[in-house]
């Protein structure tokens, strides 16, 4: 698998599987009739901000992954990034190979800890793969997401120094 940077041209690759995990409204909180345009938006982010994609030996973009700082000003030594899986790729190693890339890529630019902003507790899957890659629990935000079948969850905030 290779893990590259994002091009425009990467985006209809992308949008099928990013529509339909986001329009499961499971794991993000983003609106689950988001645009195409809006999502290519809030996705690919400009630099210095980063998105990447990870293409499997066939050539087909399995998952994507945006790196930022976690906040600006006085919080930018912090960095937080997003990672999306393909659904029909699931359980190939996909997720931690885009979790550790963006783990290498802050600490390449100098930040100092990574996190997570709203992690949702019912993501099992998730929480496990952060927990196993050095993501600590810092806390938990009750009811926070409106999950659409186990109704009100917590959001995690996670976090790892680098």
């Amino acid at each position: 698998m290779l893990i590259r940077e994002a091009a425009p041209e990467d985006w209809p690759a992308v949008w099928p599987f990013f529509h339909t995990v986001i329009a499961a409204g499971e794991t993000f909180p983003y609106p689950l009739d988001l645009s195409s345009d809006l999502g290519r938006e809030w996705w690919m982010l400009a630099a210095p901000h980063r998105t990447v994609v990870a293409v499997n030996a066939a050539g087909t973009v399995v998952g994507t992954a945006n790196m930022t700082r976690n906040r600006p000003g006085n919080g930018a030594h912090v960095a937080s990034a997003s990672y999306l899986v393909d659904p029909a790729h699931h359980g190939r190693g996909i997720g931690r190979a885009l979790v550790e890339y963006t783990l290498d890529w802050a600490r390449a630019n100098g930040y100092r800890a990574m996190q997570f902003n709203a992690v949702v507790a019912n993501n099992h899957h998730a929480v496990k793969l952060y927990r196993s890659l050095g993501f600590d629990i810092v806390g938990t935000v009750p009811e926070a997401f409106h999950h659409p079948v186990d109704g009100y969850v917590g959001l995690h905030v996670m976090h790892r120094p680098l």
